[in-house]
């Protein structure tokens, strides 16, 4: 893979925006609800340090100005952010094949399958470009927004400005806040820049950062569109992923057959992530095919000989198994969760069988 460590997006949505969903809550909170910055700074006061900030990377002052219009603190994004779950203990993991029935389920199947039919041309030029298949693609944008329906309605200025003020993480929301402001630049205006409650928008669920690195115009228009432009989305996700190192012609993984009695436990992977070690110790050690074969696991898809592949059997013995290839972890670096990146390969599997 092109990256030592996964990026910041994707930790940020593993761990702030959740497995594939987008929070609904309203702001509905009270503005003026009790609320306050960890090192005691007045809102107003930080305020205007960021929008000094802003003006230093070359914001406009207009753009300053109609972002910041009527900013007050969001109780209810506090909130939410407060009330994330922390690192899962070793009691063990929820099964995956609930997960994937719940997210890999016929509605979502049968969406999916005509997204891909209605926008093919869009895709097999995207594929052709960047090396990433089209049903990946799709499956990225079905788990992110179901294909574009559910975006987040929260105002992103407001909230990146709250979460940076409240001090948790300001380093990283600060970040985000002033990144938002050079989309905001580029010409959109506050009301279309809306999303999670976290700073997330649009169809592929960048975060501003991400959107100023990596959002792609796909259709020669000279503008990156990922709120309603299919061919802006699409090739801004296949953006994201050559940049992380997906390999062309390589699948994400293949079920794989796993002998009674084969101890899959001793072949654990002894490597230390540096990043979401919890995702990557379910892991085992990485062995080319014709290794596994000889051990007596058998893919039931072909894949060369020489291929790389970690075996991963979540569910335990008698259950479902993998063999993963790099392609999967390109996925986590979308978002640092066994469960989401599964639920994206088998969705994306689906869509073209």
């Amino acid at each position: 893979m092109k990256h030592s460590t996964l990026s910041s997006f994707a930790l940020f949505a593993a761990a702030v925006i959740g497995v594939g969903a987008i929070s609904q809550i309203a702001p509905s909170a009270p503005a003026n609800a009790q609320v306050a910055a960890r090192d005691g700074i007045a809102f107003d006061a930080y305020l205007e340090q960021i929008k000094a900030k802003a003006r230093a990377r070359g914001v406009s002052e207009w753009t300053i100005q109609r972002m910041t219009s009527g900013l007050t603190p969001n109780p209810t994004v506090i909130r939410l952010d407060q009330g994330q779950p922390g690192t899962p203990t070793r009691r063990g993991y929820p099964d995956l094949a609930p997960y994937i029935a719940k997210h890999v389920n016929p509605t979502r199947i049968g969406t999916g399958r005509q997204v891909y039919r209605a926008n093919n041309g869009i895709l097999r030029a995207v594929e052709r470009e960047y090396g990433v298949p089209g049903e990946i693609i799709i499956a990225i944008f079905g788990h992110e927004t179901s294909y574009g329906r559910i975006r987040g309605n929260f105002d992103l200025s407001r909230s990146l400005a709250t979460l940076a003020w409240e001090g948790r993480r300001r380093e990283l929301f600060e970040g985000e806040w002033l990144a938002l402001m050079q989309v905001a630049d580029k010409g959109y205006s506050r009301d279309e820049l809306v999303g999670s409650y976290a700073g997330a928008f649009g169809n592929p669920q960048f975060l501003p950062s991400v959107y100023l690195r990596l959002a792609t115009d796909g259709d020669g228009d000279g503008r990156a569109n990922i709120f309603s432009n299919r061919a802006d989305t699409f090739a801004s996700i296949a953006n994201y992923f050559r940049d992380a190192g997906w390999r062309t012609g390589q699948p994400w993984g293949v079920r794989a057959y796993v002998p009674s009695g084969f101890n899959v436990d001793a072949y654990r992977t002894k490597l230390q992530a540096p990043v979401c070690p919890r995702v990557h110790e379910r892991h085992s050690q990485w062995k080319t095919v014709a290794e596994w074969r000889a051990l007596g696991v058998q893919p039931q898809r072909p894949l060369p000989d020489d291929t790389l592949t970690s075996l991963f059997q979540p569910d335990g013995p008698g259950k479902p198994a993998w063999l993963l290839t790099g392609n999967y972890r390109v996925i986590l670096e979308y978002n640092c969760s066994n469960y989401y990146a599964m639920s994206v390969g088998l969705l994306a599997d689906e869509i073209v069988n």
